[in-house]
């Protein structure tokens, strides 16, 4: 194998990698906007009534049955460990800005994954010119 296809493997094999990365990270992505999502419309949901039933989960599959009496006030969680109290017209508009940023990293690591696909595909036609020039001069 010339040191060129070599070379040409290597940066296939990074490109690979670099995609299945830039895919976990559109999967996760994902995942946070359906619950951002999810938590909005829960906020609001909870607003309609000024008393409703609920389940706290506290681990393993387990849940406590529990009643809210006011959704007036929304405990965020902002980053590194701190959490801060809200409104529920506030939490809704501070998880609707969120959701906003999430769709621009989405934007962004589709726009990537594209720019590598192809990247890909061009490294991979390389690699099928220097293996058919290669098996035309065995021949």
């Amino acid at each position: 194998m010339s040191e060129q296809t070599r070379q040409l493997l290597y940066q296939i094999q990074m490109l690979e990698s670099y995609f299945a990365e830039l895919s976990q990270r559109e999967n996760s992505l994902l995942n946070v906007f359906k619950d951002a999502t999810s938590a909005i419309e829960s906020i609001k949901g909870i607003g309609e009534k000024s008393e409703s039933d609920t389940l706290i989960p506290v681990g393993m599959g387990t849940f406590i049955k529990t009643k809210i009496s006011s959704g007036e006030k929304i405990v965020l969680n902002v980053g590194a460990g701190v959490a801060i109290e809200k409104d529920k017209d506030s939490a809704i508009n501070f998880l609707e800005s969120r959701i906003k940023e999430i769709e621009v990293a989405l934007q962004d690591t589709a726009a990537n994954k594209q720019d590598v696909a192809s990247k890909l595909e061009q490294g991979k036609a390389e690699m099928n010119r220097f293996i058919q020039s290669s098996s035309k001069t065995k021949k």
